[in-house]
């Protein structure tokens, strides 16, 4: 019954449509700030119905940053893009708690960056070494809050903000001393990242289970990279579990028709939500015992 629910679900958030009235309005404009200790953040916050307290999930947006390609200067929780708002609302609809930082605008660049502007990219929005700080700011926050259980917070991030993620759940992340899923973040989710920089080779050990999710047809970022990371971070012995989807492409899980027309990116939105609802709901709600 739950599985059934949780498909149609799916089917209404990959086809466009939007959450109910009431979980769409539960939708908050926040300050906070980052763990650098410089910038004051914007997050948007999607509350379930209720007091809670409930898990929580930062959100960690792409290269695009978190708003409408037709935003058109207007950088605000009504210009979001359509697969921010779909995850949002649908971890909203999934009793979570879910944070959307923004770390573009605050620094100056609210539209993002375009495609092999990587080399060009100012370091003040570092996927390395500052927007882990923007995650962990983010997670200080949360625990601050009377609704969020501050042991139950998890992290999730696309294409750079996968990176990171990935980054964040380093063992030797900045912004924490000696992580581990007490103090840090229980669980984290990569969808697409590109698993090509210096923080995360050689070596990288995640102190918290990570699953990575990535597609097979991906022409923005190598998947192999992605496998051979995962190869050698299992044969250490991480917590990593690592999903290829057959014939989907780079942003698989963008609602809008030029990715949800062929078959493969369906295919994979709808599993990637149901994979990543079961990752969760075993490392946030679950207690050992």
């Amino acid at each position: 019954m739950r599985s059934a629910r949780l498909l149609a679900a799916l089917c209404v958030l990959v086809l466009g449509g939007g959450a109910s009235a009431e979980s769409a309005a539960a939708l908050e404009t926040i300050r906070f700030p980052s763990a650098d200790g410089a910038t004051s953040l914007v997050g948007f916050l999607f509350l379930p119905g209720g007091p809670g307290p409930y898990p929580a999930i930062v959100l960690l947006h792409g290269r695009s940053g978190p708003y409408s390609s037709l935003a058109r200067g207007v950088y605000t929780a009504a210009t979001l893009s359509g697969r921010h708002l779909a995850w949002g609302r649908f971890w909203q609809e999934q009793g979570y708690i879910a944070l959307l930082v923004d770390s573009f605008g605050p620094r100056g660049y609210p539209a993002g960056f375009p495609r092999d502007s990587y080399r060009q990219r100012p370091a003040s929005v570092s996927e390395q070494t500052v927007r882990p700080l923007d995650a962990y700011g983010a997670l200080a926050h949360l625990r601050a809050r009377g609704d969020v259980i501050g042991d139950r917070v998890g992290l999730q991030g696309w294409s750079n903000g996968a990176m990171t993620a990935l980054v964040t759940m380093s063992d030797t992340a900045p912004g924490i001393t000696r992580p581990t899923r007490t103090t840090g973040f229980r669980a984290a989710v990569a969808l697409y990242p590109s698993c090509d920089m210096d923080a995360v080779k050689p070596r990288w050990t995640p102190y918290a289970p990570v699953l990575m999710l990535i597609a097979s047809d991906d022409d923005e970022v190598s998947p192999k990279r992605c496998q051979d990371l995962a190869a050698r971070s299992r044969a250490a012995r991480a917590p990593l579990e690592l999903v290829v989807y057959d014939g989907a492409e780079h942003n698989f899980d963008d609602p809008g028709r030029s990715k949800q027309s062929r078959d493969a990116n369906r295919r994979a939105t709808a599993d990637a939500r149901a994979r990543t609802a079961r990752f969760f709901d075993a490392n946030l709600k679950r207690r050992p015992g």
